[in-house]
């Protein structure tokens, strides 16, 4: 596998660039996260979504990322260049050559496309930089759009973990997706 260095990539596609977040990203990343719609499909997303959190997020993003645990990055328009959702690789295992694929889409921006589009990145990066072998994710299974971005992106079905969390009072069951180093190949 290859290490990761001291410097998060840069991911260019059609219409997106993919890069490390930057404190000037802190106001649109409330904005859009702070949503009702985005929180409620996120584990690790309070509602509201205060003033600091997203500084104090961007902040420890590069220091995961020098410890080789995780690599987050900010989506942005390629031509405007205006802030869209997040997506990242965590709990990065280096001697089993996976990672779990984490992803987020301001509400503005549903049913573009953006969504797949970086996801298709992140497995290109994740399977040809990284030389990881298995690339997983999750979602709550009420929020079958994130589920659609699984399968266009060649993850197969794996299993669904019943009420696994609670989310705001309820228990919601966890759908979980993956994809082999093997199959990726095969898809693209």
């Amino acid at each position: 596998m290859v290490n990761i260095n001291n410097q998060q990539p840069t991911l260019i596609t059609k219409r997106l660039i993919i890069r490390p977040y930057t404190l000037q990203d802190a106001p649109d990343l409330q904005r859009l996260i702070g949503e009702c719609d985005i929180a409620a499909t996120m584990v690790h997303v309070p509602h509201p979504y205060i003033d600091g959190m997203a500084e104090e997020f961007i902040s420890k993003q590069q220091e995961s990322f020098k410890k080789g645990l995780m690599i987050a990055f900010a989506i942005t328009h390629r031509q405007n260049g205006f802030f869209i959702g997040g997506i990242s690789l965590n709990n990065i295992d280096k001697q089993s050559e996976l990672a779990e694929m984490g992803y987020w889409i301001g509400k503005p921006y549903w049913n573009q496309g953006y969504g797949t589009e970086a996801a298709r990145a992140i497995l290109k990066y994740g399977f040809e930089a990284l030389g990881l072998n298995r690339i997983y994710a999750n979602y709550f299974k009420q929020n079958l759009a994130s589920g659609r971005i699984m399968q266009k992106i060649g993850m197969k079905y794996e299993g669904c973990q019943r009420q696994q969390f609670k989310k705001w009072g309820n228990f919601v069951d966890l759908v979980l997706y993956g994809i082999l180093k093997s199959e990726y190949i095969e898809h693209k």
